[in-house]
């Protein structure tokens, strides 16, 4: 028997999402589920295009920054500031609040830290020099984006300081860690932040899936997020394949001031184009949802799929250079760069 869960909107914006037998299911058209023997060529036989050179070639052509300290300490009041962790972890600040998402501090993207897909690219900063951080949001539950060593010394250092905010089925693996504060929604759902009522949160739709055992498959929701300020807004897209689903976040609550919007990991595309998408669709995101800014993320960190590791940042410019949309409004940065938007000089996507 499935129980449709998508009942807080009506009419465009009520997605036929389904919990059947307890594991959600894509609502979108012409998603299919990756198969095990995509899977075993992806792994097997497909060449691996990326490249990736040794460390003192990387320090020339991806450099790690530090950040600079002062400023995430001081954020410009009336303005975005976003800085680049690496992969989907951002830490944005705007209308007096500091979030970060999907974050992850750890060296593997793994259940372990002895195997599984290591950075090629550092951590720019440790957990314990971050500044004050207000929410974090969560996308799915894949090791890449929930890191339990991360979420663990993020609660150490903040406790029930830190809001907490993830899709539906994720709560109580968030409480099992020891985080207090934790919100749970489905897509659609919204929320008030409690330490300032003008502040709103929303789960919204995404095209992908959640794992991270054997028999967890989909038991757990993921989602893209809204953080609506009084005066400025952030979208954070987490991990996706492309879907309807943006043209529809845009015209409920676009337009946004800020978006990050994942432009790696998507070769081969025959396997890859019902989980993540490509730059090109990562300008119909940035598009659909009437993004004013947004950041490349979810490249340049760890390998994990097979086009050129430079790739994603340079398949962007193209894009955009051929829907003649400005360079400067869909950027990408180094990892740990401080960026103010609109404030600080981009020559181009970096």
């Amino acid at each position: 028997m499935a129980e449709a869960v998508c009942d807080t909107l009506s009419n465009e914006f009520t997605n036929p999402l389904v919990l059947k037998n307890g594991r959600y299911e894509n609502p979108w058209k012409g998603f299919k589920f990756p198969s095990l023997g995509g899977l075993l060529k992806f792994v097997f036989i497909t060449k691996d295009n990326s490249n990736i050179p040794d460390s003192r070639e990387l320090d020339k052509i991806l450099p790690v920054e530090t950040p600079d300290f002062d400023r995430l300490n001081n954020p410009p009041p009336n303005d975005i500031q976003v800085t680049w962790i690496g992969h989907a972890c951002v830490l944005v600040q705007f209308d007096g609040l500091t979030v970060l998402t999907d974050p992850i501090f750890s060296q593997r993207a793994s259940m372990s830290q002895w195997f599984g897909p290591k950075r090629f690219r550092p951590i720019p900063c440790e957990i314990q020099e971050l500044p004050n951080i207000n929410i974090v949001v969560i996308s799915h539950t894949h090791y890449d984006h929930l890191d339990h060593g991360s979420v663990q010394q993020l609660n150490v250092r903040f406790g029930k300081d830190l809001a907490w905010y993830v899709p539906k089925g994720t709560k109580q693996w968030m409480t099992n860690v020891g985080c207090e504060n934790v919100t749970e929604l489905t897509w659609w759902e919204e929320a008030i932040f409690p330490k300032n009522t003008d502040v709103k949160l929303v789960c919204t739709p995404c095209q992908h899936w959640c794992k991270r055992n054997l028999i967890d498959t989909n038991k757990a929701l993921w989602g893209s997020w809204i953080v609506k300020g009084p005066k400025l807004s952030f979208y954070f897209a987490g991990d996706t394949a492309y879907c309807e689903g943006f043209e529809q976040i845009g015209r409920k609550y676009g337009p946004f001031s800020f978006a990050a919007i994942p432009i790696g990991a998507y070769e081969p595309r025959n396997f890859m184009k019902n989980q993540h998408v490509n730059p090109d669709e990562a300008v119909k995101i940035h598009e659909d949802i009437k993004a004013e800014n947004s950041l490349g993320i979810h490249w340049g960190t760890f390998k994990l799929t097979t086009e050129n590791y430079l790739e994603p940042r340079s398949k962007l410019t193209e894009e955009l250079k051929n829907k003649n949309i400005p360079i400067s409004s869909f950027f990408t940065l180094p990892h740990g760069r401080v960026h103010v938007i609109g404030k600080d000089k981009l020559s181009g996507v970096e």
